[in-house]
């Protein structure tokens, strides 16, 4: 287990290299497309928010909400991703809403660091906007 510390320059910063954040960005679309077409469906997008249970919980605790209240949640998550209004979201549209969620948590965080702490092996996008400014620090000669 490890703690970060971030703000909303940490953020920023990694949504601004953009070799940096298309390669991360890429990296998590291939992941979540399970059956490898290059192009997320309903169901694929959808796992992957489950499996973050950012909608299901407020702070950590489990929020009741029926059956029909989450797919109408997830569907218009999804929607808002499908740009095109075609039925499935490709990496262009995946990165382009995923870098409008960055920027606004980013403005959200403003200056005020926040600590995380992720599990040893997370990859979330904040963990790799902390390694990313953690890199370009100097580094002491030993």
């Amino acid at each position: 287990m490890g703690v970060v510390i971030i703000d909303g320059t940490t953020v920023r910063a990694f949504v601004s290299d953009e070799e940096e954040f298309k390669k991360s960005v890429d990296e998590r679309f291939q992941a979540l497309d399970i059956n490898k077409d290059g192009v997320l469906s309903r169901s694929e997008l959808r796992k992957a928010f489950e499996s973050m249970r950012l909608l299901e919980t407020h702070f950590g605790v489990d929020v009741a909400s029926t059956p029909e209240q989450l797919t109408q949640l997830y569907d218009s998550i999804f929607d808002k991703f499908d740009l095109d209004s075609s039925g499935t979201v490709d990496v262009e549209e995946f990165r382009s809403e995923m870098k409008k969620i960055l920027l606004a948590i980013a403005d959200g965080l403003g200056s005020c660091p926040i600590q995380m702490v992720l599990e040893d092996g997370d990859h979330n996008f904040l963990k790799l906007a902390a390694d990313l400014e953690a890199s370009k620090l100097p580094h002491p000669s030993t």
